[in-house]
């Protein structure tokens, strides 16, 4: 495995965290994958591009950009083991054979210079200790004129997400989410300011709205939220609290799920 310098985080993704992301990889992309329509047709992946997904995770991003670029081929790189073995299983029953993953920190991973032509990442690259270094790195990967497409969390707050945990404590995106994690890229002026200083070029950053599916009822719901790392680790483990999220999420289940819509930035820049 390449250097580490992220620390803290890796020892959560190759802990609880990445396990049980990996365990439940299936749910976690019903979660965020209405999101992937935006991303990638952001990253305006060509049939002959090298892609690099960063904190790729279970990889389905990377098999969809793989797909599209048909005769290229898409790597993925993350911190945590567990979840890339899981996205090396995924792909090979899929049969997506342009991918590979890697185990890095994306932060100082070695990149071949301009090596890529498009960089994109769903919801992986708020996590960085030092993200100019992290952004720098990734710049230098891409070839000049190269593209890099993220998605990061908006705010909690008028969102259905954050109308439950607002049921929860009266600081939902600091208490749930934390300001350093989740929600280190949920302000537009500070990508903006990062990327700059990381020499990106070309930043824009608009918000996108995709309805996340958390479970196939209330109580399916409130389970797999209660065990999510951010609840876990802010607000423990209870009885209590899981009968709290539970009528929470109640008045959200529609069409035999329950149904949150959730806004993301969906930022875009280039090399």
């Amino acid at each position: 495995m390449a250097e580490i310098v992220n620390v803290q985080q890796s020892e959560a993704w190759n802990g609880y965290e990445g396990e049980h992301w990996a365990a439940h990889h299936d749910r976690y992309d019903a979660v965020n994958g209405d999101f992937n329509r935006f991303l990638l047709d952001e990253a305006a992946i060509g049939e002959r591009d090298r892609v690099l997904d960063i904190g790729c995770g279970n990889g389905q991003v990377t098999r969809l950009a793989a797909e599209r670029a048909r005769f290229g081929a898409a790597a993925g790189v993350d911190l945590s083991g567990p979840m890339l073995a899981r996205a090396r299983s995924l792909a090979a029953a899929e049969g997506v054979a342009n991918v590979t993953f890697e185990q890095g920190d994306a932060q100082v991973f070695p990149f071949p210079e301009g090596g890529f032509d498009v960089a994109l990442s769903r919801f992986g690259v708020m996590f960085f200790a030092d993200p100019v270094a992290a952004f720098g790195n990734v710049r230098r990967a891409l070839r000049h004129g190269g593209r890099l497409a993220f998605l990061s969390m908006a705010p909690l707050d008028g969102t259905d997400l954050g109308t439950v945990f607002s049921v929860l404590t009266s600081s939902p995106d600091h208490t749930v989410a934390g300001h350093d994690g989740p929600l280190s890229l949920a302000d537009p002026a500070r990508i903006r300011e990062i990327l700059g200083a990381a020499g990106f070029r070309d930043v824009s950053c608009r918000a996108v709205e995709a309805e996340q599916v958390w479970g196939r009822d209330a109580a399916d719901a409130a389970a797999f939220l209660a065990g999510w790392g951010p609840v876990r680790h802010n607000l423990g483990e209870s009885g209590e609290l899981l009968e709290a999220i539970t009528k929470a999420v109640r008045p959200f289940e529609r069409d035999g799920a329950v149904r949150l819509r959730s806004t993301a930035w969906l930022v875009s820049a280039r090399r």
